[in-house]
C-alpha cells in the first residue's frame, strides 16, 4: 500500500512520462504534483518506489520511468478516465451503423486506429452452421485427396483426406457434383444428418468419401470461423521511443502475421466484464513486452461474439484509449443487435 504522497508522486511521474517520453526528475515532480516537498523528500519517495519495483532509473538519466508494475498500479488505482469529445463520439456513432458484420469489423478497427493513433484490432463473430458454396475433390495420389471448400463469402479452405479406398478422378468429380447439386447452401451439419439416407443411391465407398469430406470440411471451416481484422499496425513505428526495443516490434509484426497467438490472447477478453488491460509481459508473450493491449468484448443480442482492442506502447494515454475501446465495443454491440 502506498501513502497518499507516494500515490500522487507516482501518478504524476506516470502522467509526465506518458506526455513527454522522457525520464522524470525531482524538479518536474515538484512542479506538477502540487505537493510542497523538498527535492530531498521527493528523492526519498522515488527511492522507495524504485525498491518496490514501481519505477526504475535508466542508465543515462537521473530521472525515473514507470515499470510495467508501476503502470499496472497506475491503471488500477490512480487513473482518471477522460470522457470522449463530442465530435469523436459522433464520428464513432456515424461510422458504426448497422451493416453487414464484415464491414462493421473493418470500420471498427479503422476507427480504433484513427482515434488512438495505434493499432486497432477486432475479432469477428464465429460463424455458426458453416455453409459452403462449392466443393471440389482433387486426386493427389490414389488414396490422398485434396478437398477444396469455397464458402458463400469467397473464403477458400483446403484439407487433405487420406482414404483406405483408391478413387479415380472421375469418382471424385462424381462425388463433388453430387454434393454441389444437392447440398450447396446447406450447413455441413445439415448434410451430415441427411447423408445416411440420401446417399444410398451411391456406392458404399462413395458414401465413405462423402463422410470423410464432411468431417474434414467441418474442421476446416471451424478453424477459419474467426477472423482478426487489424488496422494501423504501421502506426506503432511512430509510437516507439529510441529506448524501446525494435526487436520487440519485429516480433509483434510477426505475431500479426501468424495471428493464432494474438487470437488466443484476445479470447481471454471474451469473459471479461468490460475493458481488460494487458501491460507488457502480462500478455505472457515476449512480443508484447514493450506494448500494452486494451480490449473489450462485444455482443449480439446479449451474447458475447467477439472482441475489440487497441495495441500500443506501454507509454500510452490510458485515460483516453480505455473509453475509446469501451464505447466502440458498446456501439458495435448495438449495431449488430439491430441487424
Amino acid at each position: 500500500m502506498l501513502n497518499e504522497r507516494a500515490q500522487i508522486l507516482l501518478k504524476t511521474l506516470v502522467e509526465r512520462y506518458i506526455h513527454e517520453g522522457q525520464p522524470v526528475g525531482s524538479r518536474s515532480l515538484s512542479r506538477f504534483s502540487g505537493l510542497d516537498l523538498s527535492p530531498a523528500t521527493i528523492r526519498n519517495v522515488m527511492a522507495d518506489l524504485e525498491e518496490m519495483g514501481l519505477v526504475m532509473s535508466p542508465h543515462t538519466s537521473a530521472g525515473r520511468i514507470p515499470t510495467p508494475k508501476g503502470y499496472r498500479l497506475f491503471v488500477d488505482q490512480l487513473l482518471v478516465i477522460k470522457s470522449l469529445r463530442e465530435e469523436e463520439l459522433h464520428h464513432l456513432e456515424n461510422q458504426l451503423h448497422p451493416d453487414n458484420p464484415s464491414r462493421l469489423a473493418n470500420a471498427a478497427s479503422q476507427l480504433l486506429s484513427e482515434l488512438t493513433r495505434f493499432a486497432g484490432v477486432v475479432v469477428t463473430p464465429k460463424r455458426t452452421g458453416a455453409v459452403f458454396r462449392y466443393i471440389e475433390f482433387m486426386a493427389l495420389t490414389e488414396k490422398k485427396i485434396l478437398l477444396i471448400i469455397v464458402t458463400p463469402d469467397g473464403d477458400v479452405q483446403n484439407r487433405i483426406i487420406i482414404t483406405d479406398t483408391p478413387y479415380s478422378q472421375s469418382d471424385l468429380i462424381e462425388a463433388g457434383n453430387f454434393i454441389n447439386q444437392h447440398y450447396a447452401g446447406c450447413t455441413l451439419e445439415e448434410i451430415r444428418s441427411r447423408i445416411q439416407t440420401e446417399l444410398k443411391q451411391l456406392r458404399q465407398n462413395m458414401t465413405q468419401l462423402m463422410n470423410a469430406a464432411i468431417d474434414a470440411g467441418d474442421d476446416a471451416v471451424k478453424e477459419s470461423s474467426e477472423v482478426i481484422v487489424l488496422a494501423g499496425e504501421r502506426r506503432l513505428l511512430d509510437s516507439l521511443d529510441a529506448s524501446e526495443s525494435l526487436t520487440s516490434l519485429k516480433e509483434l509484426f510477426e505475431l500479426f502475421e501468424r495471428k493464432t497467438k494474438l487470437l488466443q490472447l484476445l479470447e481471454l477478453s471474451r469473459n471479461a466484464h468490460g475493458v481488460k488491460i494487458f501491460i507488457g509481459g502480462e500478455a505472457d508473450m515476449s512480443s508484447f513486452d514493450e506494448f500494452s493491449i486494451i480490449t473489450a468484448p462485444y455482443e449480439t443480442d446479449g451474447s458475447v461474439v467477439g472482441t475489440v482492442g487497441v495495441i500500443g506502447p506501454r507509454r500510452m494515454a490510458y485515460e483516453r484509449v480505455i473509453p475509446i475501446v469501451d464505447i466502440t465495443a458498446k456501439l458495435l454491440s448495438s449495431s449488430l443487435s439491430q441487424q
